[in-house]
């Protein structure tokens, strides 16, 4: 079952909340936040799954389906709003390198949105599903959607997300994520893939700094979606928690949007030894923060799992 809201209703306005002595003033904290899940695949390899494969979390979508619904179920009792499908990795291509025919692919990219469904009717609270799409990079395997700048031009790479985006759209989630974008070519060829599919949609950039992974100023990046009355979200993703307090104001202030932030936990992952190094430094307390600067859908992305999210959702009721 659908929500009755759209999530875009659900966000509301976009206000400034002002800070007195005792924290935000004039405003419920908790009005308009929607609280997102965490990682999919960390939650994954938690329930034992294996994810060495170029599909990654796709994989599980041919093999065991259920264990994608069980993760999804496991941030829907942590509190998560908004369940974001397994179709990252998952591509025509990816799938066509594995031997699945493209109307078996297609049912696929549908599945990954039933599973979140699924899993969202289990929660007593409204449950959102966006449907993830990640970048022309993430089909490669190789490291480079955090890089951008494949050497192809916009109009490829809008043909490459155009059947993707059309595939997951005629499943009926309530938004599509495109996400861990990581230059301004790529959001550019995603909203025109995206446009004309019925489905609203947020744009979220992988960052470093002030910068796209590509090197492009983030107020550049934002101003791609600034005028596009499909995008209801812009923000950050798959990131450091320290880059995103800056890169929320700046989202709110080039588009008047309201602004998407679910970063990484702060470990960061070594991609030749295959593994995360470091010290985990994602903070719930950076709700109220994000909030202030026009965060309305706030949550974690890479090794945040549902004690993190359970966190962050306790935090937005206060």
């Amino acid at each position: 079952m659908k929500p009755a809201r759209t999530l875009a209703a659900a966000l509301g306005p976009v206000r400034p909340v002002t800070a007195g002595p005792a924290g935000p003033a004039g405003q419920d904290l908790a009005e308009g936040i929607v609280v997102l899940d965490g990682g999919l695949s960390n939650q994954l390899k938690a329930q034992g799954c294996d994810l060495s494969d170029a599909l990654w979390s796709a994989r599980l979508l041919i093999d065991d389906p259920g264990q994608i619904e069980a993760a999804h179920t496991a941030y829907v009792r942590a509190g998560a709003q908004v369940l974001i499908t397994s179709s990252y990795q998952a591509t025509f291509e990816g799938f066509a390198q594995r031997g699945v025919a493209r109307d078996e692919a297609s049912a696929l990219l549908g599945r990954s949105v039933e599973l979140a469904r699924a899993a969202g009717e289990t929660g007593e609270r409204e449950v959102w599903v966006a449907a993830s799409v990640g970048p022309y990079g993430a089909m490669l395997a190789d490291g480079s959607e955090y890089r951008g700048r494949y050497g192809l031009p916009v109009a490829e790479l809008e043909r490459f997300h155009r059947p993707r985006i059309e595939a997951l759209a005629a499943a009926g989630p309530d938004v599509l994520a495109l996400e861990t974008v990581p230059d301004t070519d790529e959001a550019e060829a995603l909203l025109r893939a995206a446009d004309g599919c019925g489905v609203p949609v947020w744009l979220s950039y992988s960052i470093a700094g002030e910068h796209t992974r590509a090197g492009q100023p983030l107020a550049d990046a934002f101003a791609v979606a600034a005028g596009n009355d499909s995008v209801i979200a812009v923000g950050v993703n798959c990131c450091e928690p320290g880059d995103t307090d800056r890169a929320v104001e700046i989202a709110a202030s080039v588009t008047g949007k309201p602004v998407v932030v679910y970063p990484n936990s702060g470990e960061e992952w070594d991609a030749v030894a295959r593994g995360w190094r470091g010290e985990a430094a994602f903070d719930a307390t950076r709700l109220r923060s994000w909030q202030r600067a026009g965060a309305r859908l706030v949550g974690g992305c890479c090794r945040v799992g549902p004690a993190e999210i359970a966190e962050l959702s306790a935090s937005a009721r206060r």
